[in-house]
């Protein structure tokens, strides 16, 4: 089995490739776009049409819900029974998205780190609330140096998931992080898309004006009670959610959506360039993609 990666930045292209791509090869998809799995975000997701999904069977597309707990370790696991099981007489497999940490956990596994119990995550998710992050993060640096030394300490995400882990376990959050690749039964192939910096912008903006006429503002109204989960810490929804708590204008937060996006492209290309074994194009080289896949293989018909 091959295993085809089609990823690169949002907006640049992806999911209408992945269409003709799953067609041609005769597969079916995984969505490896961590915020398309929960199915009360329908538009600033930007997920598969129903008329797409028609096309082509889908995996991991509004299969949770915004309570439900799930991560990239999950993810691995969960894919890994996918691949050696239902799918496993397949030549070819698509996986298509832009969550870094998610493709890397099917790539290249993901340390077994335990997973919290509803208890703990429910009382750290309260000392975030009461003590705030600062706090949080010189406990932190007191209770595990070694990984406060190299995290992201803005992110409150990974700041409390170690504290959780050192306080279910009794262990560092360090203790569980090997780094080691795992092998896998099937040969990967990564390939990521790319656009010109302007040109990649503009359909950035193109696309959140239309998730905004599409009724993004409606959708986020809907969810503002419930903003406190962390899927909903996304961008199109907590710029939104500034503007519902008047701390700006619904317009200004639409134009604080567009440059949030293109941050989070910028940071999803360098992500992905650090990979010597990616394989980069633009969307338009569909002949030289397909090659790439044959490659050792067979040849393009």
């Amino acid at each position: 089995m091959k295993l085809i990666v089609l990823t690169g930045p949002t907006a640049v292209g992806k999911t209408e490739l992945a269409l003709t791509l799953a067609e041609q090869l005769r597969t079916p998809i995984i969505n490896a776009d961590s915020r398309q799995m929960y199915r009360e975000l329908k538009i600033g997701t930007a997920p598969p049409t129903a008329e797409q999904m028609k096309r082509v069977k889908h995996y991991f597309v509004g299969t949770l819900s915004l309570g439900d707990y799930y991560n990239a370790s999950i993810f691995e696991q969960e894919v890994m029974q996918l691949l050696t099981g239902e799918l496993s007489q397949q030549e070819y497999v698509l996986m298509t998205g832009g969550s870094m940490m998610y493709i890397d956990a099917v790539c290249n596994g993901i340390d077994d780190i335990p997973t919290v119990n509803i208890a703990i995550r429910t009382e750290m998710k309260r000392r975030l609330t009461d003590e705030g992050l600062e706090a949080l993060t010189a406990e932190l640096k007191a209770k595990d140096p070694d990984y406060a030394a190299t995290a992201d300490l803005k992110n409150p995400k990974r700041v409390v998931h170690a504290l959780e882990i050192i306080e279910m376990t009794g262990c560092t959050y360090t203790s569980f992080r090997t780094n080691q690749r795992k092998q896998r039964p099937f040969e990967v192939v990564k390939i990521a898309l790319n656009r010109d910096r302007q040109e990649l912008y503009q359909r950035i903006d193109q696309r959140v004006e239309q998730m905004m006429a599409d009724g993004l503002e409606q959708e986020a109204r809907q969810l503002f009670p419930r903003r406190g989960i962390n899927a909903l810490n996304t961008v199109g929804y907590k710029e939104l959610f500034s503007a519902f708590e008047g701390k700006c204008t619904v317009e200004e937060a639409k134009e604080k959506i567009k440059f949030d996006t293109h941050r989070y492209a910028r940071k999803q290309i360098t992500w992905f360039r650090r990979d010597d074994a990616v394989r980069w194009y633009h969307p338009d080289e569909q002949d030289k993609i397909l090659r790439s896949i044959y490659e050792n293989d067979r040849q393009v018909d």
